[in-house]
């Protein structure tokens, strides 16, 4: 009898412990409210609930499927990831020196009179080697298009597509690192104090990757004609990046009460393109080409802008607090903003490489 009351007695315990995991399994798969969350994790105290908290690593891996507070964060970037991807994939497969479809979608992008001051400067710079184009009369948008494509497979036959093609795999592979970094910290990150010491760090250092390698492809082309001013702000730019990186790792510059500071070193390598910008408008005035790309980057300039401004002021939800938890909170609209610049970014990139196609030899 002692030893069969012993047997219930373990028996009841081992219940007891596996109903305690249980409960505790359940526990940290539960959502959390703000005040419930542990210190490392209080980031933003407008949104108030719908929080992941030490789940298992499986849990975190799947709630990528899951609504909480993050969900709109990571697909935000995850989907500008899969934009860029497919921007490389069509440049790998492009059988032309950085021609075919990228090339026309930039050309069919630049649209009303922009695009036809485009053409006539392509036409007064090719006009030997376009003797066999066809013309269409210029009354529509479309026909507009279509002699813009057939003057660049004209150039492409004469030989003036042979350009460099990785300073826009450089711009592309950024993009996609700092996009790839972000959805991973936002999904990854409530796991443990130890990954959220790592990945916020990793998406810092991702955003500044992408600034970095953002400058190559413009400068690379615009001062092609030009090596020791292409040199210093190639290395200007990589080694504030590099110093920004290395800032940025550090564990007293993450805390939340640092994000103006960030935002502010973000902004500042930003706007250091500033320089070789005007730089560039001097050497090429007058060329249509990088009026046009102009006009992107200051798109860019203020999709940047506007998503920093949002990220900073944690608008709308500080004017609601726990209205816009799970959907229309500051880091999303910011996250939008971001890809929206990259993009931005990508068309000018692809005018001025267009540019750069039509200028074969340099003049000056």
């Amino acid at each position: 009898m002692c030893n069969h009351g012993k047997r219930e007695e373990s028996e009841t315990k081992t219940k007891t412990t596996k109903q305690q995991k249980v409960k505790s399994v359940k526990k940290k798969m539960t959502l959390m409210k703000f005040q419930d969350l542990p210190q490392y994790m209080k980031d933003n105290e407008f949104i108030l609930d719908y929080y992941r908290c030490e789940w298992p690593l499986n849990d975190v891996v799947f709630s990528l499927f899951a609504w909480h507070n993050e969900t709109l964060n990571i697909w935000t970037h995850l989907v500008g990831f899969l934009i860029f991807v497919g921007l490389t994939v069509m440049s790998l497969r492009d059988d032309t020196e950085l021609g075919g479809l990228l090339g026309n979608l930039c050309r069919a992008s630049v649209s009303g009179p922009l695009m036809m001051m485009t053409v006539m400067k392509m036409t007064d710079l090719n006009i030997s080697s376009t003797q066999n184009v066809q013309f269409p009369p210029p009354d529509s948008h479309l026909r507009q298009i279509s002699l813009a494509s057939s003057i660049i497979h004209a150039n492409k036959e004469n030989g003036y597509d042979a350009i460099p093609r990785w300073p826009w795999f450089v711009f592309l592979s950024g993009a996609m690192g700092c996009l790839v970094c972000s959805s991973l910290s936002h999904l990854l990150a409530c796991h443990s104090n130890r990954f959220n010491f790592f990945f916020w760090r990793l998406d810092y250092a991702g955003i500044s990757l992408m600034i970095v390698c953002s400058f190559f492809a413009p400068i690379y082309y615009c001062f092609s004609c030009n090596p020791y001013s292409r040199f210093f702000y190639l290395s200007s730019i990589s080694v504030l990046g590099i110093l920004a990186i290395v800032t940025l790792l550090s564990p007293s510059l993450s805390a939340p009460r640092f994000r103006s500071f960030r935002a502010t070193l973000f902004l500042s390598m930003g706007f250091s393109g500033v320089i070789p910008v005007v730089h560039a408008l001097v050497l090429h005035w007058g060329n249509q080409h990088i009026f046009v790309a102009l006009g992107y980057e200051l798109a860019m300039a203020i999709f940047y802008a506007s998503g920093a401004a949002f990220y900073v002021s944690r608008i709308p939800e500080r004017w609601k607090p726990g209205k816009f938890d799970l959907a229309g909170h500051s880091h999303q609209i910011f996250h939008v903003f971001v890809v929206l610049g990259a993009l931005a970014h990508s068309a000018a990139t692809l005018v001025v490489m267009d540019f750069r196609r039509g200028s074969p030899t340099c003049g000056y």
